[in-house]
């Protein structure tokens, strides 16, 4: 059983920093200069959330610690994190201001109707949880993780400054289809899978190199948000890569 206490921590530690997310941004009210660094704040908890998700896999093969309780309480610290914290994020930086004036229907406050949409994020989440915890393929994942989702919504207010945010119709965009390419059907690699395969000490320098120039030439949250919509975008390009051979191979043989 001891063996099992660390990987589960780190599992823990994920949901914990998923939940200061939350009660950071609950701190803001509008997307205002006075607000800009409580969103920064809770952003950068989700992503260190994410360091906490992807080291308690790697730990439990380690201790040889895998079980079914591990793999529930990792599901229920995604959902915390990657879904829950930031659908609630969006909502405290955009959202807020989609709203139902209280004179249209007689009621005595305004409806606010982006909390109806901030939800979607959950939702999808959770379903796209579910969904790998009782079919999932060995080699690929179906849907966007959610790890990668979340970071997507989480980096956004690092590309915002005190005194202007990206604007409502490009966020809100970004956020409905993240949150749909989770429960989509579009396959995504494993990368980790692969680097565990095809790992070298050589080829481990190499990517440190790399990657340590990218951050000294373009900043670590660039960097950061380059590789995860690189690889948002690389299960796109593979499904329409996919659809035009099939396309191809009916046209070709005349069917």
């Amino acid at each position: 059983m001891w063996r099992a206490i660390i990987p589960n921590a780190f599992s823990m530690g994920n949901l914990a920093f998923g939940f200061f997310s939350i009660v950071i941004a609950s701190r803001a009210s509008g997307n205002n200069s006075e607000n800009f660094f409580y969103f920064i704040a809770a952003g950068l908890c989700i992503m260190l959330a994410a360091i906490f998700d992807g080291l308690d896999g790697p730990l439990a093969r380690l201790f040889k610690s895998q079980s079914q309780l591990g793999e529930q309480l990792d599901s229920l610290a995604d959902l915390t994190t990657f879904g829950i914290a930031p659908g609630f994020l969006m909502y405290k930086m955009y959202l807020y201001q989609i709203l139902v004036h209280k004179s249209v229907f007689g009621t005595p406050w305004d409806i606010p109707i982006g909390m109806a949409i901030a939800v979607v994020f959950p939702l999808c989440a959770a379903f796209r949880l579910a969904r790998f915890n009782v079919q999932h393929e060995p080699g690929a994942f179906v849907g966007l993780p959610s790890p990668v989702a979340g970071l997507i919504i989480a980096l956004l207010p690092l590309y915002n400054n005190n005194s202007h945010y990206i604007s409502l119709p490009i966020a809100l965009t970004i956020f409905v289809a993240v949150a749909f390419l989770m429960i989509s059907n579009v396959k995504y690699s494993k990368p980790q899978s692969k680097l565990r395969a095809q790992f070298t000490v050589l080829r481990a320098i190499g990517f440190i190199a790399i990657l340590s120039v990218l951050i000294y030439r373009f900043n670590l949250y660039f960097v950061v948000f380059g590789v995860v919509i690189l690889y948002a975008a690389s299960g796109l390009f593979a499904m329409v890569l996919h659809l035009l051979q099939k396309l191809r191979y009916k046209v070709v043989s005349g069917d």
